[in-house]
């Protein structure tokens, strides 16, 4: 192994360019970007502070390995489409960075690209920081040098007045010598600069000179197959990028077993992107995490989450020669929970871990899938009283067991089962009630009683928003008696009062937004509504129970129209 030393310039210039020793590039093992505006800007930060930024490690070899371009113009988008960057598996020389793509990423797009249109501006004008935590030098993405002022960070907007912006990238690039350079930024610049202003625009620009022209700019360490094939094999790499990347949070698991499952399968980042992109289109956020273990829980191996497991013989290999059948189990219970529930979109599923019992099934007996029925009320059931919220993979292996053993998932005997294990499978009242403004399953509960809402909006944006019917601000106003003091000094509703299920609707972002329901009382809000909308809302229509004194008889009134909508397939055992 061997340590080398580059100037940050110079590193950016490697990046994607096969004239330069070959090129750095990214394995097909490495994860997408992750890192925010507000990390890239905190590293360029950090390099101008001369803080240190770790060291590299890059594998240089010519074996076949797929792998792709670092991003220079970044959007959002290319992080659910590697695909895009891939580039043909060849016998070149190459560097593949192991560890170190989140800065080399950062430092990219910084000084060679953009991010969402907008490229790295630093101000001239900052340099100075309170604290060793604080901002010193304020870098942002930006339009150009007059962008508006609120595209920047909140952690970055300081010295509002005293900004001078320079495009960072024509400074590290630069050809001009230092004292050249800095005559013209003095000469181009827009605003009335004093002697001090003069002398801290000279300063930062010897500043970035100095720590990004520096040939000790970034350190990597180099793992050379080039000149011994033998020394580190594909295999060898695969284990020191896991552990490398293991040792932190750098990684989350997903990534550390899709790098073992990629090294072996080159379509593996396509294939997985393709049934994410099906499987999220209305509305889901299944993902990486759910796929992997679903694949282990399939193939018999234990619903538990290890590395190791991937490490077994034959269970990558699995999951290659098998691939499509689990993508088409998988959507396929997608699809039933769909049709089968009122639960169209992420908000409303508590737990996905609901459903492997069910991919499992459909995998082992596709005969048998289309002929199951309530499969709709085990999903809800089971969601509803929190059965897989907590150390669920017991529970999964225990109903694979039995699905084994039957070979026909009957709701009814699974939900037994479940009861044996001492979950719970029934929404009680109590727990209905505890649900609110804020909780885990108000969404779901939501998704139930009002069966006609959009859950699927085109935007993400226009997704149905949870609100008070009686607003927070006018119920903490009430006082009632303190009997210490003689005096109403006491808060009459306290919080979980206000939040309770009853006090909630379900309004679109329209309504809460640019109709602005915000605070206004029932009186006003239902005020001019039809029938048909007190109707779907489950409001009373006794509009004496609408006036603030009379909330806790609204609430009773709204309880009871809940409970009656519920109770008919929610509030019964699956065997009575």
């Amino acid at each position: 192994m061997r340590v080398m030393k580059q100037s940050l310039r110079k590193v950016v210039k490697v990046l994607n360019n096969p004239e330069e020793d070959g090129g750095f590039w990214l394995p097909n093992i490495q994860r997408p970007f992750v890192w925010s505006e507000e990390q890239t800007c905190r590293l360029f930060d950090s390099i101008m502070r001369e803080y240190p930024i770790s060291t590299l490690l890059v594998w240089k070899t010519r074996a076949e390995i797929k792998c792709r371009k670092f991003i220079d113009n970044y959007r959002a988008t290319h992080s659910a489409h590697l695909s895009h960057f891939f580039v043909p598996p060849n016998k070149l020389k190459k560097g593949l960075v192991l560890d170190g793509q989140q800065r080399l990423q950062s430092l990219f797009i910084g000084l060679c690209g953009s991010h969402e249109g907008r490229e790295l501006y630093l101000n001239m004008l900052s340099g100075e920081a309170s604290a060793p935590e604080d901002i010193k030098y304020q870098f942002a993405f930006r339009a150009s040098a007059e962008d508006d002022y609120d595209r920047i960070p909140a952690a970055f907007r300081k010295n509002r007045s005293r900004a001078y912006w320079v495009r960072f990238k024509d400074i590290v690039f630069s050809t001009r010598d230092p004292v050249t350079e800095a005559q013209k930024l003095l000469q181009d610049c827009p605003l009335e600069l004093d002697d001090a202003m003069r002398s801290k625009i000279s300063a930062i620009l010897g500043q970035a000179f100095k720590t990004f022209h520096s040939d000790e700019g970034i350190v990597y360490q180099e793992l050379d197959s080039i000149e011994n094939a033998d020394l580190y094999g594909e295999d060898d790499v695969v284990e020191v990028f896991i552990r490398a990347n293991s040792g932190g949070t750098i990684l989350g698991k997903s990534d550390l077993l899709f790098s073992l499952l990629s090294a072996s399968w080159d379509q593996s980042n396509e294939e997985m992107e393709f049934l994410l992109e099906d499987l999220n289109r209305g509305g889901f956020a299944f993902d990486r995490d759910f796929v992997l273990k679903s694949c282990l829980v399939i193939l018999d191996r234990g619903a538990r989450y290890e590395v190791s497991k991937f490490r077994q013989p034959g269970v990558r290999e699995d999951i290659e020669a098998k691939w499509e059948l689990i993508s088409e189990s998988i959507k396929d219970v997608s699809d039933r929970l769909q049709s089968e529930t009122y639960i169209r979109c992420d908000k409303a599923l508590p737990s996905y871990n609901v459903l492997m019992p069910l991919i499992y099934f459909r995998f082992h007996h596709k005969a048998k899938w289309q002929g199951t029925r309530d499969l709709g009320s085990y999903i809800l059931r089971t969601s509803l009283a929190g059965t897989f919220n907590s150390s669920p993979d017991q529970l999964i292996d225990d109903i694979v067991e039995h699905l084994r053993k039957q070979s026909a998932f009957v709701t009814p005997d699974v939900l037994d089962l479940i009861r044996n294990r001492g979950k719970p499978v029934e929404l009680s009242e109590d727990r209905l009630w505890e649900q609110g403004y804020g909780s885990k399953n108000v969404h779901l509960i939501f998704n139930l009683l009002y069966r006609d809402f959009n859950y699927s909006p085109l935007f993400d944006g226009n997704m149905p928003q949870v609100d008070h019917i009686f607003p927070q601000s006018e119920l903490s106003r009430l006082r009632m008696l303190n009997p210490e003091t003689g005096r109403n000094s006491l808060m009459k509703y306290k919080k979980p009062q206000r939040d309770q299920l009853a006090n909630c609707m379900l309004l679109t972002a329209f309504e809460n937004g640019f109709a602005q329901k915000n605070d206004a009382l029932p009186t006003q809000w239902f005020g001019d509504k039809p029938d048909k909308y007190l109707e779907a809302h489950l409001i009373p229509t006794d509009r004496n129970l609408w006036k603030l004194e009379n909330f806790e008889a609204f609430v009773d009134a709204r309880k009871a129209l809940i409970q009656d909508r519920l109770k008919h397939f929610l509030l019964v055992r699956a065997d009575t």
